[in-house]
């Protein structure tokens, strides 16, 4: 969000007041705090009818500061809050002041404030500038009536800035406006289901800003030097992770706000689905499995999708009998298979559903403002949305899915969560501008939750949609409704990048994308990526994606690469630990494993598959594939050539192969690693 017109007007309709001066610094053996007034002091008559901005610094873990702005501190915190670890205390913090500075120091990240003068403050690593306030960057505006709190905080000269969620636009965020508001709109253009207000930056620091309502970013664009971040209301509350890396930074803050767990080995595999609109029966189901199976093709999971329950009734959570008549016994054969079995859901109960009644009469639903039950005309007529404010309607939900889970169901696709009303009224009167995208938090932590409860910790997963600050503590999450072209394929590997540097372990993606019906060339070639990507799902909108509606070769492709990803299972399941343990995403943006590396900071058509497996997916139907290899010696793993980085590199590839490199030093210890693992 814009309030200034450059440097020295303000936008229309915008009205500002400025901290000017610093009139108080009180100095805490844990925090420090710094008053700042609007006025210039020249006498006491400078201090009659003025406002004051408080910044209060204190430091949960070492290297990490929290800041809190307000202004009227006796405004009342709004629900939700995000779900953060708000308990932990660092027992070294330093504090000081002399004539001219005071400090508060958090193992080498130091912020410095003067004692007198013009309101600023300064944030340093060791004896080095990293960011800072400036003078004007924290400002409460007044716009159109409404009331923003803002804060800038300083770039240094070429820093790059990364994450806010999965984003399907250019991967570097400079130069971008963002807000983080839950959109479902597929993935070309700059709204996302998952919008995370965490930055991390080439600096090697992260920034979280607490507030899960709409928070507006201007990332190098409003004022080109700095990142700027507002929110509505009186106050605004970040964190700074200090690093020093970007890998310590994504610890830091998972630290703060939760860590991906660990995932069952099964969860890896090949996810099967019916596809979304697609017709399908028990017959025809078991007859693809068992053809998937006479292929030589492993399934993992098999995937029901909406139409599993009777059209203008999602979410009955009832199966379609006159297709599904034995469903718990079709569920027994395919798991006799030793497949697993995930169901679609949502959590907006349509008013033809047989839960609905019941929802409306124990008020389990969002309500409208006169105290009856929120309804509207969206995906399926006459919706109600599931209130999870409400302890017991969470409870009811789960309820159901309990009864699919004791029939044999072992997880669940989380589908949608993101347009979420803001005219309805909670449970816990939470305010509905804040809960539009904390919503998902909570719809995807009863589910979780529920599944770890029946099935055990290490053993729950869902397939989200939807997510925000939090939610990488439920996974797995997909990247929404791509479409099957090559420019979606590049960008669906964006917002994957993107969401894996906003502190998420995993990340899938409909592997040929959603929409429309892949060129039997695109199916093999996005196959390569998707078994190479954490998880890996075939499905679709229209159309299945059966790998013979693509012909021979598409088959022979899919069960080449299943049986690749299968055979380095066990350096993924090493890696997934890393993500569980530090909070470092199985997929690597090449930035994030070679920081020092400047070419590195713009790449976003290849990843590292943790840290010693680089992966250069082909986005061309000629096989042409130009990537770059960083400093090091790489040997290639289909092939066993070695080769020296630090070098652009233009290859053609067939079908079953694609540029896939083992850092020698860094893929020593893994012995699926060391030897060529299939002939391309």
């Amino acid at each position: 969000m814009k309030f200034e017109l450059g440097q020295w007007e303000l936008q229309p309709g915008v009205s500002a007041i400025f901290p000017a001066t610093i009139t108080d610094v009180v100095v805490e053996k844990d925090a420090l705090t710094i008053s700042g007034y609007d006025h210039q002091i020249y006498h006491r008559t400078s201090y009659i009818h003025g406002s004051t901005i408080t910044a209060r610094f204190t430091s949960p873990l070492p290297n990490v500061i929290r800041v809190q702005l307000t202004h009227f501190r006796g405004q009342r915190q709004a629900l939700p809050i995000f779900d953060l670890d708000y308990s932990l205390k660092n027992g070294e913090v330093i504090t000081g002041r002399d004539a001219e500075k005071a400090w508060l120091k958090s193992g080498e990240v130091t912020v410095i404030v003067p004692t007198q003068g013009q309101w600023h403050y300064n944030i340093q690593r060791g004896d080095q500038a990293l960011t800072g306030s400036e003078p004007r960057a924290v400002a409460l505006f007044n716009k159109d009536g409404e009331t923003y709190l803002r804060e800038q905080l300083t770039l240094q000269v070429g820093e790059t800035v990364y994450g806010l969620g999965e984003r399907f636009g250019a991967f570097v965020k400079n130069g971008q406006g963002i807000d983080i508001w839950n959109e479902d709109a597929g993935t070309l253009s700059e709204y996302t289901y998952k919008n995370v207000p965490f930055y991390i930056t080439s600096a090697g620091y992260g920034v979280l800003v607490n507030n899960p309502g709409r928070v507006s970013f201007e990332v190098a664009s409003h004022h080109v030097g700095r990142v700027q971040f507002s929110a509505a209301g009186h106050s605004l509350d970040y964190y700074l992770f200090g690093g020093p890396t970007m890998k310590d930074a994504l610890d830091q803050y998972t630290q703060v706000s939760g860590r991906p767990p660990l995932l069952p080995e099964w969860s890896f595999g090949l996810w099967l689905s019916t596809s979304f609109t697609t017709n399908y029966d028990e017959k025809e189901i078991l007859a693809n499995i068992d053809r998937m199976e006479t292929l030589g093709i492993p399934i993992s999971v098999f995937h029901f999708d909406c139409f599993w329950m009777k059209e203008l009734t999602w979410c009955s959570l009832l199966w379609d009998e006159r297709y599904f008549p034995d469903p718990a016994g079709m569920l027994k054969r395919i798991k006799d298979k030793g497949i697993k079995i995930c169901l679609w859901i949502n959590p907006y109960i349509a008013e033809a559903s047989e839960l609905f009644t019941e929802g409306m009469e124990k008020g389990y639903f969002l309500h409208d403002h006169k105290g009856g039950t929120f309804q509207i005309d969206h995906w399926q007529p006459g919706i109600a949305f599931v209130d999870f404010s409400n302890p017991q309607a969470s409870a009811w939900y789960a309820g159901k899915l309990k009864e699919l889970l004791d029939m044999g169901v072992d997880c669940f696709k989380t589908d949608f969560g993101e347009r979420i009303p803001t005219d309805v009224v909670y449970h816990d009167g939470s305010d509905p501008e804040r809960m539009h995208n904390y919503y998902t938090y909570l719809y995807n932590q009863t589910v979780f939750d529920l599944l770890e409860r029946v099935k055990g910790k290490g053993e729950a997963v869902v397939f989200a949609r939807s997510a925000t600050t939090g939610n990488q503590k439920y996974p797995v999450h997909w990247g929404g409704d791509n479409s099957s072209t090559y420019p979606s394929m590049a960008e669906t590997l964006r917002g994957g990048l993107s969401l894996c540097l906003s502190g998420y372990g995993y990340w899938s993606h409909d592997i040929a994308g959603f929409n429309d019906t892949p060129s039997p060339d695109l199916y093999k070639r996005w196959v390569a990526f998707g078994l190479l990507s954490s998880h890996s799902r075939l499905h679709g909108n229209t159309s299945a994606k059966y790998p013979w509606l693509f012909g021979d070769e598409a088959v022979e492709v899919l069960r080449w690469f299943t049986q690749l990803k299968s055979q380095i299972m066990p350096y993924l399941l090493d890696v997934a630990g890393e993500a569980n343990q530090h909070g470092y995403p199985m997929m690597r943006a090449m930035i994030l494993e070679f920081p020092d590396d400047p070419t590195c900071r713009y790449l976003d058509r290849q990843y590292m598959l943790g840290s010693a497996l680089l992966v250069a997916p082909i986005f061309s139907d000629n096989g042409d594939v130009t990537y770059y290899l960083p400093a090091g010696e790489w040997r290639n793993l289909l092939t066993g050539e070695v080769v020296s980085g630090s070098s652009w590199r233009t290859e053609k590839h067939g079908y079953r192969s694609l540029p896939l490199w083992v850092h020698a030093e860094r893929g020593g210890k893994w012995e699926c690693l060391k030897g060529v693992v299939r002939e391309a």
